[in-house]
């Protein structure tokens, strides 16, 4: 837990020079913490899987595969109100309305424990079920069941530890917020290997070691916003729910990012029924090494988009706009860069890459290596309208947030899953998500264009509101 002072003193204000700042120190600043987090928790999951696939074999690699559009499923309720909770409260904190943001982190707290608690409970119920719809053979199911019975257990825990280590971040505290996720992702690589090699549990010892983990970074979270070193702090009186004037907003601009990972669960659902009929348990395991893979790739990008997200929108709620702008810029570039170099490893080396996760001699080794060359064809292309959609949650406008989410992974790379193999078979399911990727850029091209040139255009800057009595 955070080492509290001994005398109460007031808390620093760290987030002025969010405006005032120069934009590339600043962003590394807020981005680097986050990217060292976020791998971190990239290669907990990757160790999770190599785990899983040394230990148990392709099996249990499958049915971690067969748990992922369940877990999206938890996400998505946490992210709804947490992106939204948060993008609120960045933009208050521009406005310099602190007791307001406050408010906010208090109704988020609540609502990020509560509702992924009451949506567990109904996937318990019925798991077996949702496990045979996403796919999940006779042979698999034994193995996602003893891993979905866990995670599902305590994910309220995962997903409150999630949602506040953003607003750790919009805070003023990048560096806590990294630590958080630190403490997860050491803490799982090693109760994996301990639960899984040393006392032989298995899948449920995978499970485990994940819940664990995440419940002390949600301790660690909340220790921190309740200690006098926030900015803000989390007060009872805040939990209660103000509908009309925070949750409804906060739900409005998590619409667009829930519907994005809602839409990821459907593709998973979608992918892995397209898997298992036109492949095998074997294509539906090559599948969660990929997963594993664009996880590491992904993490960093989100990482920098993360960052970026308080910047854009404490600057454009102080309405610093040509400040967003270049936040904006800086940001795409980083992504794009990174993205590049994800592509040129998965084209020059993808035997290295599948073979962490399998022995040299298994089967899935030659459908591993063709698989990951074509899934990451487009990856440089994907920077430009990841970070366009940040920057569309970031400044509180979820419609076309939502429309380059649901293009990339709903109006496009469902159809293409659907349509393509009936044509060429598996090999069509591998280049449904390029072709859906080269689509997308072009309409974020479009749609984030039409903003930028906007920001051009500063509106009159409002009225500083009334002094509180």
């Amino acid at each position: 837990m955070p080492p509290a002072p001994s005398k109460p003193a007031p808390a620093i204000d760290t987030t002025s020079r969010i405006g005032t700042e120069p934009i590339l120190p600043l962003l590394l600043s807020f981005s680097i913490p986050s990217i060292v987090g976020m791998l971190v928790n990239a290669l907990y999951n990757i160790v999770d899987r190599i785990f899983v696939g040394q230990g148990i074999g392709a099996a249990g690699l499958a049915g971690v595969t067969l748990t992922f559009p369940i877990m999206m499923i938890m996400v998505s309720f946490s992210i709804l109100v947490g992106v939204g909770a948060n993008t609120l409260f960045s933009i208050r904190m521009g406005e310099g309305r602190r007791d307001e943001a406050e408010r906010i982190l208090g109704n988020a707290f609540g609502m990020l424990f509560f509702v992924p608690l009451a949506v567990s409970l109904i996937c318990l119920a019925y798991l077996n079920p949702l496990l045979r719809l996403v796919g999940a053979s006779d042979e698999i199911l034994p193995y996602a069941c003893s891993y979905a019975r866990v995670i599902l257990a305590g994910s309220a825990l995962s997903t409150t530890s999630h949602g506040l280590t953003h607003f750790v971040r919009s805070d003023g505290r990048p560096l806590i917020a990294m630590v958080s996720m630190l403490i997860g992702g050491i803490t799982n690589i090693i109760l994996d290997a301990l639960f899984i090699f040393g006392f032989g549990w298995g899948m449920a010892g995978a499970a485990w070691a994940t819940v664990i983990a995440q419940g002390l970074s949600f301790t660690w979270c909340l220790a921190y916003f309740l200690s006098p070193r926030a900015n803000t702090r989390l007060r009872r009186r805040h939990l209660r729910p103000d509908f009309h004037a925070i949750v409804r907003p906060m739900l409005a601009i998590g619409s667009a990012p829930f519907a994005m990972h809602m839409a990821n669960s459907l593709l998973n659902v979608v992918l892995n029924r397209g898997l298992g009929r036109y492949g095998s348990d074997d294509a539906i395991a090559v599948m969660g090494i990929l997963s594993a893979y664009m996880s590491v790739i992904f993490m960093p990008v989100f990482g920098v988009t993360q960052g970026a997200q308080p910047l854009l929108g404490y600057n454009y709620g102080a309405r610093k706009y040509d400040r967003v702008r270049r936040i904006f810029w800086t940001a795409a570039t980083a992504t794009s860069i990174w993205l590049t170099l994800g592509w040129v490893f998965s084209q020059l080396f993808p035997g290295l890459i599948v073979s962490m996760f399998v022995s040299s001699d298994s089967s899935l080794l030659p459908l591993g290596r063709h698989a990951l060359r074509v899934f990451t064809l487009a990856f440089p292309l994907i920077g430009f309208p990841i970070t366009g959609g940040h920057l569309f949650q970031a400044i509180g406008k979820p419609v076309p947030a939502a429309l380059l989410a649901l293009s990339r992974q709903i109006i496009l790379f469902i159809p293409f899953i659907l349509i393509f193999p009936i044509f060429w078979g598996l090999e069509g399911i591998f280049f449904a998500a390029p072709a859906s990727d080269l689509i997308t850029c072009v309409l974020a091209v479009m749609v984030v264009g039409h903003q930028l040139r906007k920001l051009k255009q500063p509106l009159p800057v409002p009225e500083p509101p009334p002094a509180d009595a």
